[in-house]
């Protein structure tokens, strides 16, 4: 099973037993995929849901519901102040293999990057595809980009923290607990948080925390995050 190709697929696609596979999905299956008529493959409905379905033309029957428990039990959210240029592709990429729950791109007060529509659809296309060679049950909720103080003051979690590269604060991995069912934390730009930043997020409730002694790049803190978190609570 481990072998076969997975590729995510919409609810609205399944009519009963049967996959109505879209162009694109044809086209990635028989020519990217080489498949054939009969041969069998993992959709994946980005929603928890797998099936074993096997390849009919245009369609696909659906042979079996598959169990699949690749998710954390806890449910992360990721608040990233964007990097520029395209580091935050990487960053939706990695995180996804590692098992976040949504992310949320927001712009700080030094924030360059003023992403488009467009970048949303590349971002939310970057997270299917990584929960499907990561084999993921869900695919991670892309938020629309928003300012970093509206994003803090809307944010409701139990256990928040907030990064930050320079300072005397506890590290991550000493605050995360296995028993945590929400987590939500925020990682800077380029140039770190302003302290007006800060403040704001201190006062909506979010916890300073520190990632290490070294100082990260905004692309590779996020992934660092993450990466305790998920190891935390994957023993």
């Amino acid at each position: 099973m481990a072998q076969l190709q997975r590729i995510a697929i919409a609810p609205f696609q399944i009519q009963e037993t049967l996959i109505t596979l879209t162009k694109e999905q044809q086209h990635y299956l028989v020519r990217v995929l080489r498949l054939r008529t009969g041969d069998r493959f993992i959709a994946m409905d980005g929603q928890g849901k797998w099936w074993l379905a096997q390849l009919e033309a245009e369609q696909a029957q659906i042979l079996e519901t598959l169990t699949v428990e690749t998710e954390l039990s806890v449910a992360i959210t990721l608040m990233v102040a964007l990097p520029k240029g395209n580091g935050f592709d990487e960053i939706v990429r990695y995180c996804t293999e590692l098992g976040v729950t949504s992310i949320a791109p927001v712009l700080s007060d030094r924030t360059l990057l003023n992403p488009s529509p467009q970048k949303l659809e590349r971002w939310r296309r970057i997270a299917a595809e990584a929960a499907e060679q990561s084999e993921r049950a869900f695919i991670p909720t892309i938020l629309e980009p928003i300012a970093f103080s509206a994003a803090i003051t809307a944010s409701q979690g139990t256990h928040s923290y907030i990064c930050e590269g320079r300072g005397d604060y506890p590290h991550l991995n000493k605050l995360v607990k296995c028993d945590t069912p929400e987590i939500i934390i925020a990682t800077g730009p380029e140039g770190g948080w302003t302290e007006a930043e800060i403040d704001h997020a201190i006062a909506s409730g979010f916890q300073l925390v520190s990632l290490g002694r070294r100082i990260l790049r905004a692309v590779t803190a996020p992934v660092v995050a993450l990466t305790l978190i998920s190891t935390a609570f994957e023993v």
